[in-house]
């Protein structure tokens, strides 16, 4: 019987742990790259139009410190990952799942029923395998 400590090192080997550990990463390397290409291009860009400066957009009541322009930042960020991500990986993998399926739907049928106890036998067969009747055979 294997010990915990071998059960555990075998668990942390494991293709799936070590890929998602992988993806991780990158991910929240891509996240800091989208974070400074909003806050540092995206939203001065906007700013310029309106001759405003988001970073500063701020107000303070009672003591307390409201930051609408991180807010906003944080928001523009969020749509642009959730753009990027949708058109790299989301629809790429849904066209690749639609042509699939229409590959498959087009695909010949190998087994139809038997015409006597309708359980299924292969197309070209001569005879059931369930009731022995024969049955004529169909050209694949």
């Amino acid at each position: 019987m294997a010990s915990i400590r071998e059960d555990f090192g075998k668990f942390i080997r494991q293709g799936n742990l070590v890929q998602l550990a992988i993806a991780f990463v990158l991910g929240a390397a891509f996240a800091a790259v989208v974070t400074a290409l909003v806050a540092d291009l995206i939203t001065p860009l906007i700013g310029v139009a309106g001759n405003f400066n988001f970073s500063s957009w701020q107000y303070k009541l009672n003591g307390s410190v409201f930051q609408q322009g991180a807010f906003l930042n944080s928001l523009i960020t969020f749509v642009v990952v959730a753009v990027v991500v949708f058109f790299t990986i989301a629809l790429p993998y849904q066209r690749y799942l639609d042509r699939r399926a229409a590959r498959a739907a087009k695909a010949a049928p190998a087994t139809r029923p038997c015409p006597e106890c309708l359980t299924n036998i292969p197309i070209a067969a001569k005879r059931c395998s369930a009731c022995t009747s024969p049955v004529t055979p169909v050209s694949p």
